[in-house]
């Protein structure tokens, strides 16, 4: 891996966070359901303080990112790290970057005294899949997600 460097994400940061999410919605073949602005993005992770963003740099350049946010297991009693995104330019990847990026929210979790660090990965992605499983991860099975989004949110809200 070449030379590289963390940096945590400022306010003026929100254009390139959005163009990694859009780079990422594309990887998924979800880009139509990216809404997101730099406004929104500013108000809900910078303003509002609900994530953070740690981008991995090679010399000056942000070659990846990873989005996360606390969430709290009721169980362990304490709060865990949710991963949101993560993603690597793909002309970076193979160099180590993602678990790089793996690596330092570890460091986070732990520093901050979390139970866990977890996220969700698409079932068709068994590239990120091996390489999560290499480094130890374990996918819950016998858990679904479940969503309510958009008109049915705000449905169920005015019932």
């Amino acid at each position: 891996m070449s030379e590289f460097r963390f940096r945590t994400a400022v306010k003026e940061d929100c254009a390139l966070i959005l163009s990694f999410i859009r780079e990422l919605a594309e990887y998924e073949h979800m880009s139509d359901e990216v809404i997101a602005t730099k406004e929104l993005l500013q108000e809900w992770i910078f303003d509002k303080k609900k994530a953070e963003v740690l981008f991995v740099l090679e010399g000056e350049k942000e070659v990846g990112f990873a989005l996360f946010f606390h969430n709290f297991s009721t169980f362990l009693g304490r709060a865990g790290i949710y991963l949101e995104d993560l993603f690597v330019l793909p002309e970076y990847r193979g160099k180590g970057y993602g678990k790089a990026l793996l690596k330092q929210l570890t460091h986070i979790a732990v520093e901050r005294g979390c139970g866990r660090l977890e996220w969700w990965c698409l079932d068709w992605n068994t590239s990120s899949i091996g390489f999560y499983q290499s480094l130890g991860a374990i996918a819950m099975d016998e858990w679904t997600t479940y969503r309510i989004t958009g008109d049915t949110l705000k449905a169920l809200a005015e019932e």
